[in-house]
């Protein structure tokens, strides 16, 4: 949910396309299981490699393509090979994004009333890049694959509240926020009273204090999520 100068908010519920381990739904019907075996077919012919890929990842993908097997696959051959060459160890150490953390622009604390985990990032915080936009995709790329790690069970998306509050034209970066929008697939819902269109989806003992809630808001690489960091690549 954006918060920008006026008070106008925007919010994001986002696609997670992350790699996520175990979250298989167990409740999909046998169609989408078909689909699933007839994608997971095509990707390892292609790749043998993407035999450790788990049925909840694909499921992210099949989802996000409308359960067109072909689209879906072709999706996931793109974001595999994208995946291996920038997230090689499986995972973002860090130690390799430490001046983007500096900047304590990342919050990531307590679930909506779907379930979905949720971060919360300080825009008017954010200094376009000065060396090289791949820290900034990097720090997102951590920040998405926490949230991943932190989902329940069956879980395929997570929201994000983007804060505009104390954003000034030093903060703009449109070649940062382009290189975002490549990861990700957003779909964003605007409303100016944006304490009450929060409160529609996430319960105040989850909603964070600053924007009126009960909950801390606890710094990206402080929240303790299971199984982080990951243990091998995928």
């Amino acid at each position: 949910m954006d918060r920008l100068s006026s008070g106008q908010t925007t919010c994001y519920s986002v696609e997670k396309l992350i790699d996520g381990g175990s979250n298989f739904d167990n409740s999909i019907s046998d169609a989408v299981r078909t689909k699933l075996r007839l994608m997971r077919d095509i990707i390892e012919k292609e790749d043998p490699s993407s035999k450790i890929i788990d049925d909840a990842t694909l499921q992210r993908f099949l989802y996000a393509r409308e359960l067109n097997v072909e689209k879906a696959s072709e999706m996931f051959a793109k974001y595999r090979k994208w995946r291996q060459s920038f997230v090689p160890l499986g995972y973002i150490p860090e130690t390799m994004i430490c001046d983007e953390l500096m900047k304590n622009s990342a919050y990531m604390q307590g679930f909506d009333k779907r379930g979905r985990p949720i971060a919360v990032i300080l825009l008017g915080r954010h200094i376009p890049c000065r060396k090289t936009i791949e820290n900034l995709k990097r720090h997102y790329v951590y920040i998405f694959d926490k949230m991943s790690a932190s989902s329940s069970r069956g879980q395929t998306k997570f929201t994000i509240i983007a804060d505009f509050d104390g954003w000034t034209y030093k903060n703009v970066d449109i070649r940062g926020a382009i290189a975002v929008l490549e990861i990700l697939q957003i779909v964003f819902v605007e409303d100016k009273h944006f304490k009450e269109t929060l409160l529609n989806d996430i319960d105040e003992s989850q909603l964070p204090e600053i924007y009126g809630g009960k909950l801390p808001i606890v710094k990206v690489q402080d929240c303790v999520v299971p199984n982080w960091p990951p243990v091998t690549s995928t």
